[in-house]
């Protein structure tokens, strides 16, 4: 997705919907050449999450950078010296490994500034209306309000899948892996070609088959950068309808696909929706690509150590749950594949 913008106050339209999600409180990276993804991270509120904050930013950027590469900073917030201060900041930051900070601005909810050289202007209807109709143009989804909603959104009604696990466990016990296998990743191609959603007895069978590490990793290895809309689409649903003992394979191939697709931000929801003291393997190489702000181009090159990881990973570990699902500060910033593109 590209969106043309020609203007600050359309800049700030813009960001809205190649994130999926209005920001708050949040800086977000806008590139401004093509080889640099954008990026999203909560605004730091203590001296250790500013320097959190610079290093999350910083080190993704600095792989990424190549002669010429440059970028906005739009710090969504109404205190104006905290944005000031945080875009200073992280614009040296960028200056150091090679990246040009070209514009700085601030956005509260009524009013934009531009923090290099003072002027600023309201944040007008007429910017969000042009804006909002190329992205409809290109096919784009209305943003959610917050990211708080997008979360929200995978999160459902449980209870009919729930209802129809004991017998597809039962069926299962008289199945064999490699049958219940090749119904899963048939299942999963019959969802690429018509997109119809699973029934209630279909989701209990295949959550039950994705317990099989060799069929999720099955599942896995299905999703690539062309289809990774469907997957993310396929998992989310299973996301929002499967119960806590049977939600982390869904939830871990959704942060995958999501990822994969350029969605940073429903990457990190979709993490927060395994359950709490369940750790899971998958989801700790999904959040490690997302910390270290890897790009889905790169997946192929990594692809291979990622899968040696994840055999090597025991059930005993975390990645930093304490940071990893904290709705205030992500350990890595939230990128993604869109962005808007100067005009001018």
């Amino acid at each position: 997705m590209k969106l043309v913008v020609n203007s600050p106050d359309e800049l700030v339209a813009a960001i809205p919907h190649v994130l999926g999600f209005t920001p708050s409180d949040s800086a977000v990276v806008v590139p401004l050449s093509k080889e640099l993804p954008v990026a999203r991270l909560d605004l730091p509120t203590s001296s250790r999450d500013f320097e959190d904050f610079l290093d999350a930013l910083t080190g993704p950027y600095a792989r990424h950078a190549t002669t010429g590469s440059a970028v906005a900073v739009v710090c969504f917030t109404e205190d104006a010296a905290l944005a000031e201060a945080v875009s200073e900041q992280l614009a040296q930051r960028f200056q150091f490994v090679g990246v040009a900070t070209k514009l700085r601005l601030a956005a509260g909810s009524e009013r934009w500034q531009d923090l290099d050289v003072g002027s600023g202007g309201p944040v007008t209807a007429q910017a969000a209306l042009r804006v909002a109709s190329e992205a409809v143009v290109a096919g784009v989804a209305a943003p959610v309000a917050t990211r708080s909603e997008l979360g929200a959104s995978l999160v459902g009604d449980r209870g009919p899948v729930a209802a129809c696990l004991s017998s597809a466990r039962t069926d299962a016990e008289a199945s064999t892996l490699t049958a219940e296998r090749t119904w899963a990743t048939d299942r999963c191609r019959q969802f690429e070609n018509d997109g119809i959603r699973l029934s209630d007895a279909d989701s209990a069978r295949m959550l039950l088959a994705m317990q099989a590490t060799s069929t999720r990793d099955a599942l896995w290895e299905a999703a690539t950068v062309d289809n990774a809309s469907t997957h993310t689409a396929l998992w989310s649903d299973l996301v929002r309808r499967a119960p806590d003992q049977v939600r982390a394979a869904p939830a871990a191939l959704c942060g995958f696909a999501s990822w994969l697709n350029g969605d940073g931000a429903r990457a990190w929801c979709a993490l927060d929706q395994i359950p709490a003291g369940k750790p899971y393997p998958l989801a700790a190489v999904v959040a490690t690509v997302l910390q270290e702000g890897l790009s889905p181009r790169e997946w192929a090159d990594v692809r291979t150590f990622m899968t040696e990881l994840i055999t090597e990973l025991d059930e005993s570990f975390v990645p930093e749950p304490s940071r990893a699902v904290s709705e205030r500060h992500r350990p890595g910033p939230e990128q993604h594949r869109g962005r808007p593109s100067p005009g001018r």
